[in-house]
């Protein structure tokens, strides 16, 4: 997010205060994808908030992230009724086909993988999300499946972009 975008943002609001905290740090989120150390302080500026302040704020809300996402992003339900149809098992399969651990993105940016505590489709369980795309009763075979059709599906929309 280069100055300008972040400046357009702040611009819708132009005698905020601490309670235009949570839209502005969403409307940044929504253009950049996270939200970068470099935009948490001028955001205090415009606010006259300390920058912990902020910091404080966007940590205790777990929608707000400070690390760039993938192009995929891949959230593991561990709440009570995934837990016991087995997401343990599910993520430790995503960890191993991605090969990094959960808050981290992969090399290529293609993929971050982040666990949660409740999706809400507990009849479902054990459940992931991609990109809000919901995939149900997922195990470790489904896991390579899941992820290698979102690998052919960027293969096939890099090649149609080139």
């Amino acid at each position: 997010m280069n100055n300008t975008d972040l400046q357009v943002i702040l611009d819708k609001y132009p005698d905020a205060q601490r309670d235009s905290l949570i839209p502005i740090l969403q409307d940044i989120q929504e253009v950049q994808g996270y939200l970068s150390r470099e935009n948490v302080i001028e955001v205090g500026k415009h606010l006259k908030l300390p920058a912990s302040k902020i910091y404080g704020v966007a940590t205790f809300y777990n929608q707000f992230t400070f690390l760039p996402q993938g192009e995929y992003h891949v959230q593991v339900c561990r709440g009570t009724a995934c837990h016991v149809k087995g997401s343990a098992a599910v993520l430790d399969a995503i960890e191993r086909e991605l090969n990094i651990k959960a808050g981290q993105t992969t090399k290529d940016k293609l993929f971050s993988l982040e666990v949660v505590a409740c999706i809400g489709a507990c009849g479902l369980a054990p459940v992931i999300s991609v990109n809000g795309e919901f995939h149900a009763g997922v195990n470790g075979d489904k896991v390579r499946k899941i992820l290698k059709n979102y690998r052919k599906n960027h293969q096939e929309v890099k090649i149609t972009n080139e």
